[in-house]
C-alpha cells in the first residue's frame, strides 16, 4: 500500500477562477454558461485561510482562452501569493516555456499545465524535473483529454496521456472530469479509480465535489487532493465540513 504524504488525510484545496477580472465558475467547461460571484479574491482567499487552508487552487480562465495572461490577473496571482498566507497552484495560459517560467516567477508553488503538455511532453517532463515545481493538468471529456481551455479535444484517452508524461517525467497530476465540472454532481471516482495506479506522485482531483460525502468520495478512490470551487460560493459545503470530512477519510490509497 501506498500511502498518502506523511499518512495525512486527503487536503482541502478551494479553487478560485478569473475570467476577465472576475471570480467565476464555468458549467462543465463552458465560456457561455458562467456564474460570476461578486466578491473580492483577497478577501476570499482571506477567509480560506482562516479556516486553515494551506493551498490555494486558482486557474485563469482568461489565458486558457486567450493564451495570453492578463496583466490585471498576474498582479491579483502575485498578491495572492504574497499576501494570503497559502501555497498557491495555478494553472491556464502555459502554452510554451517562457509562460510556464514566468508563472514560476509569480511566486507560485505550483504550475499546472495542461496544453503544453499535450503538445510537448518531453518539455514538460524536463521542467516538472528540474523544478519540482509543475504538475500537468489531465482535463477529461469522454475519456479523452482536452486542451486549449477545454475546447479542443486531443484525442488522447486520458491513461495514455498521463502514462506518456510520467515517462518524460512528470509525477504529479490533476485530474478534472469536465462533464462533473461546475455541477455539484458528484466527482467521477471511477475516473480516479482508474488512474491512480499510473500516477506516482500526487493525484489532485477536481470536478463535481459539491458535498463532504463526495470529498470521502474522492478519498477512497485515491485522491490527495480534492479542488472545491462552485460548492463553497454557493455554500452546499464549507471548507471546514469538507476539512472534517479529509480527516476522517482513509489515509491509503488504492494499491
Amino acid at each position: 500500500m501506498l500511502n498518502r504524504d506523511n499518512g495525512a488525510a486527503i487536503r482541502v484545496v478551494p479553487a478560485i477562477d478569473l475570467l476577465d477580472g472576475h471570480v467565476v465558475r464555468l458549467r462543465q467547461g463552458r465560456y457561455d454558461q458562467v456564474t460570476e460571484y461578486p466578491v473580492d479574491p483577497d478577501r476570499v482567499a482571506a477567509t480560506y485561510a482562516e479556516q486553515g487552508a494551506t493551498l490555494l487552487h486558482v486557474i485563469d480562465l482568461s489565458a486558457a482562452r486567450d493564451g495570453v495572461r492578463p496583466p490585471a490577473h498576474a498582479e491579483a496571482i502575485r498578491r495572492l501569493v504574497g499576501d494570503s498566507g497559502m501555497a498557491v497552484q495555478v494553472g491556464g495560459g502555459i502554452r510554451d516555456e517562457r509562460a510556464l517560467l514566468e508563472a514560476l516567477e509569480l511566486g507560485v508553488a505550483r504550475v499546472l499545465v495542461g496544453t503544453l503538455a499535450a503538445a510537448q511532453p518531453q518539455l514538460v517532463g524536463r521542467l516538472a524535473r528540474d523544478t519540482a515545481r509543475v504538475a500537468v493538468a489531465a482535463d477529461v471529456r469522454e475519456g479523452t483529454v482536452r486542451a486549449a481551455g477545454w475546447l479542443e479535444d486531443t484525442g488522447v484517452a486520458a491513461g495514455t496521456f498521463i502514462r506518456s508524461l510520467t515517462e518524460a517525467g512528470v509525477r504529479d497530476f490533476l485530474v478534472t472530469a469536465i462533464e462533473r465540472d461546475g455541477t455539484g454532481d458528484g466527482p467521477d471516482t471511477a475516473l480516479l479509480a482508474r488512474l491512480r495506479p499510473r500516477v506516482p506522485g500526487l493525484l489532485m482531483a477536481a470536478g463535481g465535489i459539491g458535498s463532504a460525502v463526495d470529498v470521502a468520495a474522492v478519498a477512497a478512490a485515491g485522491a490527495d487532493c480534492a479542488v472545491i470551487g462552485r460548492a463553497l460560493y454557493d455554500g452546499s459545503l464549507t471548507l471546514l465540513e469538507a476539512s472534517a470530512s479529509a480527516r476522517s477519510s482513509p489515509t491509503d490509497r488504492p494499491s
